[in-house]
């Protein structure tokens, strides 16, 4: 077996940004949403911040989490007080305070948009399988529907420079699709690429129209205890697009293999060499050939690493240099 060390520029690192569907199924729009009824009744401690959003019902075989919805006000309402006694003190509270920590990494700046700072907020977490590290921006449309149709998008594509908070890039939600801002008079949320978080304006989006009246009762009888998440499951199930890709950073070594005109021509099968050490065939002692078949990368303790094939045999002889780019992905 023959060995050669690399040089130094022999391996070269890059990155690509890689995009795909961020849906199961490598689907890029969803038309169809299901939710866990198991999740949603008063017995479910879970129901009462968020609901889980399936691609099918949820107890088919092929359903698998898509993303999640919650419902956050700034002063408690619209959820049950954990104690009676202790007003503002609610699973909405707890969410809007959550969200408002993550993104803003700070727990005393309530959600603005634009001039607006709405007491009801909704969060859409789109599962970390499906946007792996982060989504791309501009790939976003989210029809919302319900007395009026609304499309929603970000402003990732026009936006002039690139806002950040705590929890990563900062993109504003108009009305629009696949990052084409239909008007840009109104701000409806905020997109979160980096965390995978769309932050939606309550109160707007139910004085346009594209929301169902939230509830900001407290009324275990009524359908206060889980409501305003299914307010905000109901316009996207009657919008029927949900569309959103996926992006992520591919990392690869290029390492170049050099085989010059004097090296690697002489076949290291033991078939090839007598018993007293010598080449079998005279003829191959001046004019070698050999076959390059395959190329192992080893370490400094002389322990294989990886192997990569030629798809076919290579002729190798004094006449001949080859060079072999191997591209290792991770």
């Amino acid at each position: 077996m023959a060995f050669k060390r690399f040089d130094t520029e022999d391996i070269v690192v890059s990155s690509d940004s890689i995009s795909s569907p961020a849906w199961s199924n490598n689907q890029v729009t969803l038309t169809t949403f299901a939710y866990n009824p198991d999740q949603i009744g008063t017995g479910s401690a879970g129901g009462q911040y968020y609901w889980n959003v399936y691609q099918t019902g949820s107890t088919e075989q092929a359903a698998a989490i898509q993303f999640s919805i919650a419902y956050g006000h700034r002063f408690g309402s619209g959820s049950i007080p954990y104690n009676a006694a202790v007003p503002g003190k609610s699973p909405s509270a707890t969410i809007y305070g959550q969200y408002r920590t993550l993104i803003n990494g700070d727990e005393n700046t309530d959600f603005q948009f634009g001039t607006s700072t709405p007491n009801s907020v909704f969060f859409i977490s789109v599962e970390r399988a499906r946007f792996k590290e982060k989504i791309l921006p501009g790939s976003l449309t989210l029809v919302l529907e319900n007395s009026s149709s609304i499309s929603l998008t970000d402003n990732s594509v026009t936006a002039s420079v690139d806002t950040y908070k705590d929890s990563g890039r900062e993109y504003l939600i108009y009305s629009g699709a696949a990052g084409e801002i239909y008007s840009d008079a109104k701000v409806y949320g905020k997109l979160y690429p980096d965390v995978g978080i769309a932050v939606l304006n309550g109160d707007l989006l139910e004085s346009d129209g594209a929301l169902p009246t939230i509830d900001l009762t407290n009324d275990l009888t009524g359908s206060a205890f889980q409501g305003n998440k299914s307010v905000l499951f109901n316009s996207i199930e009657a919008g029927q697009n949900f569309t959103l890709r996926a992006e992520e950073t591919l990392s690869s070594n290029y390492v170049f293999v050099r085989a010059r005109n004097s090296e690697f021509n002489y076949s290291t099968n033991p078939s090839n060499i007598s018993g007293s050490g010598e080449l079998q065939h005279d003829s191959m002692i001046d004019t070698p050939q050999a076959y390059i078949t395959a190329v192992g990368l080893y370490n400094d303790n002389n322990e294989l690493l990886a192997v990569s094939k030629l798809s076919t045999p290579l002729l190798k002889d004094f006449t001949k240099e080859a060079l072999i780019r191997i591209k290792l992905d991770y």
